[in-house]
């Protein structure tokens, strides 16, 4: 009995080293590289300066970064670049976006910054048919609304993720759907309500202030007017254009908005 005993329990330990071995391969593996993997983060932290702030450690192949760096922008791109290095399992991203200098800034001076930035952005580009909202809390930035294509999308969100103060950013933005019927709706409503006596003033500023957005045949007006009457003609404008299913009037006047 005692042989028979002894014999099972040689088995269950040859047994278990067995089934661990391919775990332990692996962790054995992970840290091959680990010194390698140092060197070319550290590497790469000393010669972008915009990395100048930040600290990295690596251990079984997983990154793990601390310290700051100025825009939210410098912190994906750190992050993009660990992402390509060879032999990495994972990254820590523990970087915090402190701004320039650490210099703060309140939510409601970044609004107004990205706001002036966004409404003038790619303009030439058909701005006229982008409406984009923006929503911030702590430095978060949320953003919201409709573009034209995924140009424009790509832009407002490098615009944002490279302004300073920005320390996060949500995105909600919708790309309009490939459409030749919308294309020739966005022209035709352009032109019946910019093309009004009343609202021609609103296109002398490149920003246009109505926003056309137009999803598969539905339409939306957005952005700020003057007046009551100008809403009220830019709506019955876009009404009158043959093919429209629905236009949602979301136009603000100036005096009315919410402060």
């Amino acid at each position: 009995m005692r042989g028979k005993r002894s014999s099972s329990a040689l088995y269950t330990l040859v047994l278990s080293l067995v089934l661990s071995a391919p775990s332990l391969a692996r962790v054995d593996q992970a840290g091959k590289y680990d010194q390698e993997l140092q060197e070319s983060v550290n590497k790469t932290l000393s010669t972008n300066k915009e990395f100048k702030g930040v600290q990295a450690t690596v251990q079984d192949g997983v990154v793990t970064l601390n310290g700051s760096v100025n825009l939210l922008a410098d912190k994906e791109k750190l992050e993009r670049k660990m992402h390509d290095k060879d032999h990495v399992q994972g990254i820590r991203d523990n970087v915090q976006v402190t701004g320039e200098q650490g210099q703060s800034i309140s939510d409601a001076q970044l609004r107004e910054k990205l706001a002036d930035k966004l409404r003038y952005d790619r303009v030439g580009y058909g701005i006229t048919f982008d409406s984009i909202n923006l929503g911030i809390q702590n430095g978060v930035v949320t953003l919201s609304g409709s573009v034209l294509d995924e140009p424009s999308h790509a832009s407002a969100l490098a615009i944002v993720e490279n302004t300073a103060g920005v320390k996060g950013v949500v995105d909600n933005v919708q790309v309009q759907p490939a459409s030749p019927m919308d294309d020739d709706l966005r022209i035709r409503l352009a032109r019946a309500i910019y093309g009004d006596p009343a609202l021609q003033k609103y296109w002398l500023d490149p920003q246009k202030p109505i926003r056309i957005v137009v999803d598969r045949g539905h339409v939306t007006l957005a952005g700020v007017v003057d007046n009551q009457m100008d809403k009220q003609i830019a709506e019955m404008r876009a009404k009158q254009v043959p093919n429209v299913f629905s236009v949602d009037d979301k136009l603000v006047v100036a005096n009315q908005q919410p402060r």
